[in-house]
């Protein structure tokens, strides 16, 4: 198996192996991007319906939210809840955030009826999941539960924002 498919697998699998080498690895930056692409277009596939046209809007907003996301997450969690070890640039916790998001790869089944809710169901929390992993490995936190605040916090902000935005341009982007 190619390195790429290594590290997307064991990020899947909640491998600290994996989180610490692509954090530690600067080359792993385009790989990173690459798995946030690949998992915006299996969730674009889910989320589109039998609307192909709302396909390329949904992976750019699936794109733009995760990096939105992700800077929150960095500002957050390392310079307002960090723990004396944290030592980490935006260049780690992308890359580490970017591998996990792995899971959303099988937001695609989401396009069978029988499966819309359940992959869309295991997709989002296996995500969820393998973020707080990656925040806790990329921040060097001791707590997982200091992780599972940092996500959360980014996450509720990030929801908030996006969903502000969608009130305020939803007519427009239709």
């Amino acid at each position: 198996m190619n390195r790429f498919a290594y590290r997307m697998f064991g990020a899947a699998a909640l491998d600290p192996v994996i989180y610490e080498d692509v954090e530690s690895d600067p080359s792993a930056t385009v790989q990173a991007l690459g798995v946030v692409v690949l998992a915006s277009v299996g969730m674009a596939i889910g989320f589109r319906g039998s609307n192909w046209g709302a396909f390329p809007p949904i992976v750019m907003v699936a794109i733009l939210g995760w990096a939105s996301w992700a800077l929150l997450t960095y500002e957050i969690g390392a310079h307002l809840l960090p723990q004396p070890e944290t030592r980490v640039d935006v260049g780690e916790l992308l890359r580490t955030l970017g591998f996990s998001t792995a899971p959303g790869v099988l937001g695609a089944l989401s396009v069978l009826p029988a499966l819309t809710v359940p992959a869309t169901l295991v997709a989002g929390l296996w995500m969820m999941v393998t973020m707080v992993v990656a925040v806790r490995h990329a921040l060097d936190y001791r707590s997982t539960a200091r992780a599972v605040a940092v996500c959360l916090i980014g996450w509720l902000v990030t929801a908030g924002v996006w969903g502000l935005i969608g009130l305020l341009f939803g007519n427009v982007v239709r």
